[in-house]
C-alpha cells in the first residue's frame, strides 16, 4: 500500500483494511481500474492511496 510515492506497508487485503481502518471492499476498490481512472481525472493527485496487487505464482 502506498500513499502518494511513500510505501506504507504490505499485507493481505484483510490486514491492510484493519491497519488502515477501512473495509476490505475499500482496499479491493483501490486495486480496480475504475479507481485508477478516477484518479486520472483529478486535478491534484496528492495523498492518494494506491494498492498494488501481488499474485503468488504457484509454478
Amino acid at each position: 500500500m502506498y500513499k502518494g510515492e511513500e510505501f506504507l506497508y504490505t499485507g493481505t487485503i484483510s490486514e491492510l483494511a484493519k491497519r488502515h481502518g477501512v473495509s476490505e471492499n475499500t482496499i479491493r476498490y483501490y486495486t480496480y481500474p475504475a479507481y485508477q481512472n478516477k484518479l486520472k481525472k483529478r486535478r491534484k493527485v496528492r495523498n492518494v492511496i494506491t494498492v498494488d496487487r501481488l499474485d503468488d505464482d504457484e509454478d
